[in-house]
């Protein structure tokens, strides 16, 4: 007598493809400036150092190029923040004008999800309108 399968297939792609999955859900359209603060010399710094590695690639700035990325590097045994200022036409309707994470106790994936979830889903969603021709139509276009 066999015992029926009920586990997964495999195996989940861990920490490494859950940050790939949120990197592509990432969407700068609401965001205007991006300010990373930290101090190199303090303790939890290295995943505000991993996020702003990540969010510096040429595939998230093509999501808003007008957005500004500033790193700010201090010497005061600061915790490392994360401003985003929001853009005043999504402003006005969010009611937001910044978003201030304090990042000295989250993980890089952590991170991410909460720029996903305050700032990604204040993005405009862009109406996609495909327009099906047919080929007599095509014609009739290069005709005239």
């Amino acid at each position: 007598m066999s015992i029926p399968y009920s586990g997964t297939v495999r195996r989940s792609g861990g920490v490494v493809s859950a940050i790939a999955k949120q990197l592509r859900g990432v969407n700068l359209k609401a965001a205007k400036r991006i300010t990373v603060k930290f101090d190199p010399f303090s303790e939890n710094v290295g995943h505000t150092r991993n996020f702003l590695h990540f969010i510096s690639s040429p595939k998230i700035a093509v999501t808003n190029p007008n957005c500004s990325l500033k790193t700010e590097v201090v010497c005061d045994r600061s915790e490392p923040t994360i401003n985003i200022s929001i853009a005043p036409s999504i402003a006005e309707t969010a009611k937001v004008k910044n978003v201030l994470i304090k990042s000295s106790n989250l993980t890089c994936l952590e991170i991410l999800q909460l720029l996903n979830k305050h700032i990604s889903s204040l993005a405009p969603v862009e109406q996609v309108s495909a327009v099906v021709q047919t080929k007599s139509e095509k014609k009739k276009t290069k005709k005239k």
